[in-house]
């Protein structure tokens, strides 16, 4: 099966469709008579005032408060892996948070860690306490941390989880790929319901006109290369790829995972996908459910027939499609079905976000300009209507 593109590409276009018109109408006016006057000065205004909201996000009130929070999970470092993967199945998330004995933030669990750290090295997990297989002493921000700053802390770590701390207390995990999935969200909804993004956007182009050198400036960077791209672009010709047989156990699987340090293993047969299993399909399907990683057969616990993309299907698609289908990971097949690489939801964001700031000709300092005016015009729009604000913290 194929990634299905009709409904995102549509909500991709309207973004770019909606920034074309306003550019058709500020430059098609062309004489100077009193009617283009008061134009202009009504467009000037009203690009002024997006503009300062935007700038806002610069003196700190665009803070890590403003994104997706998810509810900590928390446990002693000395609880036993078992325990550990229990509540994390319970609760069903796919990172867990460590305290030392004076209730302080001092390791993170993911799912990844228990397929390679746990049961790709068959460790015992009734007697081993989780501080023997937890990332210590994680990366972590304040509450109050600009949230551009937290965001680039996990592109440039290339970690998804972000624990976020208020009063000393560990209050929060951030997602990255929850984040971006919003803020493209939040700009395709604005340009589907006719808001006044666009204007505001010209706004920040004009601003940033004499910052970038060439023609990319700040919406030509969203449109060119966050939301035309193919995943063909960020797929190298040696991409490392999980494949296993049907017939293989979890604990071969989860081998060859850490061999390649990778959080998946495609199930093919001849080539082609019969399956996908994931670092957390061995946390909730095999540990959680007590089944013997060491004799458990992989097509017992794999998710079979996977949805699929091409390299053709546009990197926002994909992240559609992954946010839609509630899964991590994406198998990438080309003509004939066969699979040529998994993208998964780091993967994924990494390369979007990076495109926000990596317009060509571009120093640091107007790239992570480029990168805070993003996140600051996502979170300054109204979140979905359907969407609850019990994330907010």
């Amino acid at each position: 099966m194929t990634t299905s593109q009709g409904g995102s590409s549509r909500r991709s276009m309207s973004l770019t469709s909606s920034s074309s018109q306003v550019k058709k109408k500020a430059s098609g006016n062309g004489g100077g008579g009193p009617e283009a006057t008061r134009k202009s000065m009504s467009s000037s205004r009203s690009i002024n005032s997006f503009t300062c909201i935007w700038n806002r996000g610069l003196t700190g009130e665009r803070t890590v408060k403003r994104l997706r929070l998810s509810k900590a999970l928390t446990v002693p470092e000395s609880t036993s892996i078992y325990e550990a993967c229990r509540r994390m199945a319970a609760r069903r998330v796919d990172a867990l948070l460590l305290t030392d004995s004076n209730a302080l933030l001092c390791g993170i669990l993911t799912d990844k860690d228990i397929a390679t750290r746990v049961v790709a090295r068959e460790i015992n997990l009734e007697e081993t306490p989780v501080s023997k297989v937890m990332t210590k002493n994680p990366v972590f921000v304040l509450s109050d941390t600009l949230a551009v700053e937290a965001l680039q802390k996990m592109v440039q770590g290339k970690f998804r989880h972000l624990p976020v701390v208020e009063n000393g207390e560990v209050i929060a995990l951030l997602d990255i790929a929850k984040c971006l999935y919003d803020a493209i969200a939040r700009m395709e909804r604005a340009a589907e319901k006719g808001k006044a993004i666009a204007a505001a956007v010209e706004g920040v182009e004009k601003h940033w006109g004499t910052s970038v050198s060439g023609p990319n400036t700040f919406i030509e960077t969203l449109r060119e290369r966050m939301f035309r791209p193919s995943l063909s672009t960020i797929i190298s010709d040696n991409q490392k790829i999980v494949t296993v047989s049907p017939t293989d156990t979890v604990v071969m699987a989860a081998k060859k995972m850490l061999e390649y340090r990778l959080s998946s293993a495609v199930v093919t047969v001849e080539n082609k996908p019969r399956g996908i299993l994931t670092s957390k399909d061995i946390l909730m399907r095999v540990i959680a459910q007590n089944l013997p990683y060491e004799s458990t057969l992989v097509e017992k616990v794999m998710t079979p027939n996977p949805e699929c993309a091409t390299v053709d299907t546009p990197i926002v698609d994909a992240l559609h499609t992954m946010h839609d289908g509630k899964f991590l990971h994406l198998p990438v097949v080309d003509k004939d079905g066969v699979v040529l690489a998994v993208v998964d939801v780091l993967h994924i964001t990494h390369a979007a976000v990076a495109t926000v700031g990596n317009s060509v000709g571009a120093n640091n300092e107007a790239a992570s300009s480029m990168m805070q005016k993003f996140w600051d015009s996502a979170m300054a729009l109204t979140p979905a209507d359907d969407e609850e604000d019990t994330h907010r913290l």
